[in-house]
């Protein structure tokens, strides 16, 4: 089969829209905001009228994040009208989760019995091999992941079974809407309701997650993220794994995944006292140059104005933040229970890759369980979709200035830099 073309993104600051959505965003800000309130009565009582009139929304802490995000949405994103729209819908759909998994454990208080032991932690920058890693472990019979569908609806809405079905349609509906705006989305990261995902769904619905600083411009946000203890926010995440483990699927280990976590050791340790982290590296440099495209390139579902520049300068500053505290609590994670993945040796051999991941999790690497990995990958091969072709000049960005920043960073842990 012939390899597709290169994909060039070339409207990046100036994002081509359809028709219909330009004429909808035209207008002001002001309308906007009579249109599609983000008060947070109006979210709550909407969120309960979505989960059948539940008012639990269960541990209080998750309202500092969301006392922190929507005045960051009015005064600093600078939201179109279909931002504002994306903005409300993934907010109630967030409050109306947390009020049926409360509702859920309700009615079975058994469920926060579940142990969640020895989980399988992929731990790293975005765009350094995790999720191909991911998808990979997630074939193996002995562990679980959280399909894409899961990760947004945990739990079903009144009125519906325990079975995927409506979730999972609304799920790839969701996807196909945005794939309309963002066609090129699926070359970068692709994804259908199937697909493996991370469980940074669950930690959306904490309001603590590193996934609001780039979908939104929210600089206040960012900063409280930066400076927050996240323990509780993970305290919830197990609360929802213990949940859905209940509901689904309930005797295997799990297998996760979230960039975020690379900044969460400490909690992830706190929570997760047996996990097992595996590590992966990559040259900084192109990290920051594929992730600044991507957020660049999805900033065009939420703002009326598209700053390539100031979102570059956006994912270095993330950057530093997850690099320092890789350094500073790597060491934390007892020998035994960390294992660590380069970018160059992984894409040169992902299968003998996944088994020294296995065999070091306690899994069965026989020769079986690599050919269901081969399977998988001979399925899916990377760039089948085209390869999406990343300039540092288009976005602002200096591989030279980004790797001097990240040398304690590369020196210890020994990653490799790339070609340009």
């Amino acid at each position: 089969m012939a390899r597709p073309p290169d994909i060039h993104i070339d409207d990046l600051a100036n994002p081509v829209l359809p028709e219909a959505v330009r004429t909808m965003n035209d207008v002001s800000a002001e309308e906007a905001g009579r249109r599609v309130p983000l008060d947070e009565a109006s979210l709550f009582a909407e969120a309960s009228e979505r989960a059948g009139g539940l008012t639990d929304f269960g541990p209080d802490d998750f309202r500092e994040g969301l006392g922190v995000l929507l005045p960051a949405l009015e005064t600093e994103a600078d939201l179109s009208l279909m931002g504002r729209l994306s903005a409300r819908g993934q907010i109630v759909r967030l409050l109306s989760n947390r009020l049926l998994v409360e509702a859920a454990i309700a009615r079975h208080p058994e469920a926060l019995e579940r142990p969640i032991e020895r989980p399988v932690l992929i731990v790293g920058l975005p765009r350094t091999g995790t999720s191909h890693l991911h998808n990979l472990l997630s074939v193996h019979p002995e562990l679980r992941f959280l399909p894409y569908w899961e990760a947004t609806e945990p739990v079903p809405l009144p009125g519906e079974t325990a079975e995927p079905g409506p979730r999972a349609e609304r799920a790839q509906a969701g996807l196909d809407q945005g794939g309309q705006l963002t066609p090129h989305q699926q070359a970068m990261h692709e994804l259908d309701a199937w697909t493996p995902h991370e469980e940074i769904g669950f930690l959306l619905m904490a309001f603590a997650c590193s996934n609001f600083a780039t979908m939104f411009r929210a600089p206040s946000y960012t900063e409280w993220y930066c400076r927050r203890d996240h323990t509780p926010a993970y305290a919830y995440t197990k609360r929802v794994l213990q949940l859905v483990s209940f509901l689904r699927d309930g005797g295997k280990r799990w297998v996760l995944k979230s960039p975020m976590h690379l900044e969460n050791i400490g909690p992830l340790l706190r929570i997760y006292p047996d996990a097992r982290f595996v590590m992966t590296f990559r040259d900084p440099a192109r990290v920051v140059l594929s992730l600044a495209y991507m957020t660049a390139y999805n900033r065009r579902l939420t703002a009326r104005r598209v700053d390539p520049i100031e979102i570059s300068r956006l994912v270095e500053e993330m950057n530093r933040h997850r690099l320092a505290a890789a350094v500073r609590d790597a060491g934390l994670v007892p020998a035994d229970q960390l294992q660590r993945v380069h970018f160059d040796a992984y894409m040169k051999d992902p299968i003998e890759a996944a088994r020294r991941v296995l065999e070091f999790a306690g899994l069965d690497a026989s020769d079986a369980t690599l050919d269901r990995l081969r399977r998988y990958q001979d399925e899916h091969p990377r760039g089948k979709l085209g390869r999406v072709v990343y300039r540092y000049e288009d976005v602002g960005l200096d591989p030279e200035s980004i790797r001097a920043g990240a040398r304690e960073y590369m020196e210890t842990f020994g990653v490799a830099r790339e070609a340009d």
